[in-house]
């Protein structure tokens, strides 16, 4: 039997200095028609006040939980919403993510067979920033999968608490868990959800912390730091203007085989993958930066210090192996 929407619960953690605007709040109107909508709210208390009169009268409104240092405040939210849903299908997903019913009901029904699905974003609309971004999601296609601000997981693949909190990548965080217990997912990267572009300070601010994550993939991490080491030895050896053409070349080939990979070209314009050399440039230079970051207590984020960017499926195994043993 496929996997019906009351069956699932929509977990939209939220953290704003500003209220809910028309376009979120309609967003919300459409969706709890869909999907029964959790909103744990984080922000100031006007803020959450003016919310909640703002909210459709369905969609549950809970308060965050206080914000702990060296805890990420999303997985803080995500964890507080399931504590006060118990539908067995949940929908994790950022306040930017905008899902269309036919593709939600497709995700839904991915859960026949898996235990998590993990979509692909593409912004729309497209300012400068978002295509910057829009490079580094490609490249993140054409080596596997890219990193969307959404989730949809069978509740009884995670462990009763859900997933660790003290980690700053808690997107990978999750899937590492349910992938620990045994659990199957699966990288749909011909479900492609729609997601608004941040505003430009925002994007500047991710930019270190993106850099981060990487630090929960040691392969990707060598490879990240290797850029700088390698374009200078390419251009003593072949000349500046050689080395940097070669680099931009390659990277944005990378980049149109991830627009071109499971039918992408339908969501990503053809001139995106021009756009992932600029992402490369950043990501040589800010890998170094996360880091010097690493070794000095971790990187800023909403207002602590986090260390650790994800646990590794080695040591989550152990956990749920020792918590199993503990439950027997």
């Amino acid at each position: 039997m496929s996997v019906r929407h009351r069956d699932a619960v929509y977990v939209l953690p939220l953290r704003s200095e500003t209220p809910l605007d028309v376009e979120a709040l309609s967003y919300l109107v459409g969706l709890v028609r869909e999907v029964p909508v959790v909103l744990v709210d984080g922000s100031p208390p006007h803020v959450r006040e003016r919310n909640a009169h703002a909210l459709p009268r369905d969609v549950v409104h809970v308060e965050a939980p206080h914000p702990v240092p060296g805890r990420n405040g999303k997985a803080q939210g995500v964890r507080r919403g399931l504590e006060v849903s118990d539908a067995p299908y949940v929908v994790v997903a950022d306040d930017d993510v905008r899902w269309e019913p036919a593709e939600m009901a497709r995700a839904l029904r991915m859960l026949d067979d898996v235990d998590l699905v993990r979509p692909q974003n593409a912004f729309h609309p497209l300012p400068w920033h978002a295509r910057w971004d829009t490079g580094r999601a490609l490249v993140n296609r054409a080596v596997g999968g890219d990193w969307p601000g959404t989730l949809v997981v069978r509740r009884d693949a995670l462990p009763p608490h859900g997933y660790a909190d003290h980690v700053l990548f808690e997107n990978l965080e999750l899937v590492r868990t349910v992938q620990a217990r045994g659990g199957r997912t699966r990288v749909a990267r011909d479900l492609v959800v729609r997601r608004i572009p941040p505003a430009p300070g925002r994007f500047v601010d991710q930019r270190l912390r993106q850099a981060y994550d990487s630090h929960a993939q040691p392969v990707r991490l060598v490879a990240e730091l290797a850029v700088l080491p390698l374009l200078a030895a390419s251009a003593r050896r072949y000349g500046p203007v050689r080395a940097v053409a070669a680099a931009v070349v390659l990277t944005a080939g990378v980049a149109e085989a991830g627009r071109r990979r499971d039918r992408g070209t339908r969501f990503y314009p053809a001139t995106s993958a021009a756009w992932a050399p600029l992402w490369l440039a950043e990501r040589a230079v800010l890998s170094w930066v996360a880091l010097g970051y690493r070794f000095t207590g971790g990187v800023p984020y909403g207002g602590t210090r986090i260390r650790t960017a994800a646990q590794s499926t080695r040591r989550l195994r152990r956990e749920a192996v020792a918590a199993a043993r503990a439950a027997a």
